[in-house]
């Protein structure tokens, strides 16, 4: 038997080939997260080429994985997943929260990208918690050598909150600016947004009544109270 080969009898080695191509288990995710075109699909995983996504979106409609329809004459095909995928929901995100309690801070902030950042964070805006419930915000995020990168979250009432690679032309309300590792940091849990803050990692200038609400209505990744239960963990440990 070649050894690229997994013995197919063994369920987990099934789900490894299921699952294993790169880029699988992130566009699943994106999609749970409520992504349904191709080019919402594409702006979720901005490292990943449409050709290859295109061929990824093949392999997972044939393995059952998702479903492709079209909703109507000259309107774009939408992408929905099966019953058999989000049975792994649960289990995807059980991998996430074990990578982000047990893989090393430094090693998970190496490798950044603003866009994948930014394209979660604006799904993360509590619009409820705003003290303006029409506004604009600007981050400014630096990332040496690379150069800087401007976004802006555009929030109206009763529409998504959308987000901007390039300037919609409106009064901005609230500047974030900061290193893109602070951002990433805070955002994930690995620090906090008062201590990125507090060192000027974080920058924020505009509406004082925004800026004083920020780790209110701009909710942290799912993943972030992980390492806060690790922490707690380990002290009752020691205690």
């Amino acid at each position: 038997m070649s050894k690229n080969i997994y013995p197919r009898f063994c369920p987990i080695a099934m789900a490894s080939d299921l699952l294993g191509p790169r880029w699988t288990m992130l566009i699943l995710c994106e999609m749970w997260n409520g992504s349904s075109r191709f080019n919402e699909i594409s702006r979720g995983v901005p490292g990943m080429s449409p050709g290859l996504l295109s061929k990824r979106l093949k392999e997972m409609e044939a393995n059952g994985l998702i479903e492709r329809r079209s909703t109507g004459a000259g309107a774009h095909s939408e992408y929905v997943t099966t019953e058999r995928a989000d049975e792994l929901e649960p289990i995807v995100v059980s991998l996430g929260e074990w990578a982000h309690r047990n893989i090393d801070t430094n090693l998970s902030l190496q490798c950044l990208d603003a866009r994948m950042l930014m394209w979660n964070i604006r799904r993360k805006v509590n619009r409820s918690a705003l003290p303006i419930h029409k506004c604009v915000i600007q981050f400014t995020l630096n990332d040496p050598p690379n150069e800087q990168a401007n976004y802006w979250l555009v929030v109206k009432p009763g529409m998504e909150t959308d987000l901007c690679y390039l300037d919609p032309g409106h009064n901005v309300d609230l500047f974030v600016i900061s290193d893109l590792r602070a951002l990433t940091s805070a955002w994930m849990g690995h620090s906090s947004f008062e201590r990125e803050l507090e060192e000027d990692r974080i920058s924020l200038i505009g509406h004082s009544g925004m800026a004083q609400t920020l780790t209110k209505w701009l909710i942290k990744s799912r993943f972030a109270d992980q390492k806060r239960y690790v922490a707690q963990d380990r002290a009752r440990a020691a205690s």
